[in-house]
Order: C-alpha cells, then sequence, then structure tokens
C-alpha cells in the first residue's frame, strides 16, 4: 500500500490507491519475447524442396496434418518417420480415425510424379480422400529455382 505525502494535514497520510503497472509491463515484455523466440521452433521442419504454385492459398485448420515425401522416398507424418506399411495405422491414431480430415501432401521436387501418386494411392486405400498438395506460393518475383521456362 502507497501513501501520499501532498495532502497531509495534521500528520495524517492519505492512502493511495493507484497500481504501479511498471513490473507488470515488465513481465509481459519478457514473456512476449519468449513466445517470439519459441513459435518458430514448434512448426514442422522437414526439409524438402518444394515447387512453386500460383494457386490462391486456402486457410489452414488449427491442427493439419502433413504427410511428406522426402527426397529419398521416404515418408514423414509430421516430423516423425513412418514406414509405409505402416501409414494406415499412424493416421488413424494422428486423427482419432476420422478419414474426412484433409491430409496435406507435401513432396520433394525431386520426386517423381509416380512415386508421389503411389503415396496417394496408398492415402486413397487408408481411406483418406481428402489430399491437399502444398508448395510454395509464387510471389511473381520471377521464375523458382531450378524452373525451366
Amino acid at each position: 500500500m502507497a501513501v501520499s505525502l501532498k495532502d497531509a494535514q495534521d500528520g495524517d497520510l492519505g492512502e493511495v490507491s493507484e497500481i504501479n503497472v511498471t513490473p507488470f509491463i515488465d513481465v509481459i515484455l519478457v514473456l512476449l519475447i519468449i513466445f517470439m523466440v519459441a513459435a518458430p521452433l514448434s512448426t514442422v521442419d522437414v526439409a524438402v524442396d518444394l515447387p512453386v504454385s500460383n494457386a490462391q492459398p486456402q486457410q489452414r485448420p488449427d491442427t493439419p496434418v502433413f504427410l511428406t515425401v522426402k527426397g529419398d522416398l521416404s515418408l514423414a507424418l509430421g516430423n516423425d518417420p513412418v514406414p509405409r506399411e505402416a501409414l494406415q495405422a499412424t493416421l488413424d491414431q494422428r486423427t482419432n480415425r476420422d478419414r474426412d480430415q484433409r491430409v496435406f501432401l507435401r513432396a520433394d521436387g525431386a520426386v517423381a510424379y509416380r512415386e508421389l501418386m503411389d503415396v496417394m494411392n496408398l492415402l486413397r486405400s487408408a481411406g483418406y480422400l481428402k489430399i491437399a498438395l502444398v508448395g510454395l506460393e509464387d510471389t511473381g518475383q520471377g521464375a523458382a529455382p531450378g524452373a525451366k521456362p
């Protein structure tokens, strides 16, 4: 509790009911910095060379399911490697058997179309028919690296 010395009459000190917010602001700023540093670390980080697309980006769900086909044709669900024979069981576990949930499929640029279709056929045989292909956005700043005219 604070005391005001301004209006002291006859030795009575009046109480000040104002809250000092400076320590509160300091704590909030420290928490903001911590979250700004930690947020990029919580994203999916499998290195693939994605092709560029000029389609309009769609809104992402809160918890998207990413299936990645790496350059060596191995699969990863989120950040975790998944063998092809265990793909259905792992997807069922990740989606709580919700086969209407959209699966975001990413593939390295070096992956052949035939291999990508094989993975899409695996998803279809597992019962996941809603598949979205993921690529980089075309910003209109010229051709993508490695793109041929």
